[in-house]
């Protein structure tokens, strides 16, 4: 299992590069991912909540959809919204609703480099929108009012505090 940044490492803050080599080391990298995103027991996992800069996540929703996404575009977005919690792998412990477009039509590469398209509603859709936002350093509570936001960044200091509490 690789290891998951979290809220506060530069690399989750910054605009990732895109994927120009689709290469055996492409694929154990998001072999790696997958299996980081299994063991985790996530949804999505984007290249920079494993320190990776480069734009590609995978998504693993069971039973719906489980695949890479390598230099994906989102290039249409519904005008109906739908709002729902959101976790992240890189906030481990804190929920929040957010409120997307419902429906997105995203454009990507596979891991050969072929293109492909797809159109996704629900939590396929959702999940995308949120990866993607980890491509350009915007993690889910960036899309929060400011009050909101500083309550979830409490909640997660204070949950990190007492993880590191070791009881003699």
């Amino acid at each position: 299992m690789l290891d998951i940044y979290t809220l506060g490492e530069e690399v989750l803050e910054q605009k990732c590069q895109p994927v120009t080599k689709f290469d055996s080391g492409l694929r154990v990298l998001v072999n790696a991912m997958f299996e980081t995103l299994d063991e985790a027991d996530g949804v999505g996992l984007a290249a920079p909540q494993i320190g990776v800069s480069s734009r590609l996540f995978v998504i693993n929703i069971r039973n719906v959809e489980k695949r890479a996404f390598v230099n994906p575009q989102i290039i249409e977005t519904s005008i109906e919204t739908s709002s729902a919690e959101e976790g992240c792998l890189s906030i481990p412990g804190v929920w929040h609703d957010v409120e997307r477009p419902a429906q997105v039509t995203v454009q990507a590469q596979d891991i050969e480099g072929k293109a492909f398209v797809i159109k996704a509603e629900g939590l396929l859709a959702r999940a995308i929108q949120h990866e993607n936002d980890h491509l350009n350093g915007i993690l889910f509570i960036n899309r929060l009012p400011e009050v909101e936001k500083e309550k979830v960044v409490r909640a997660y200091e204070r949950k990190t505090r007492s993880k590191r509490r070791v009881k003699p």
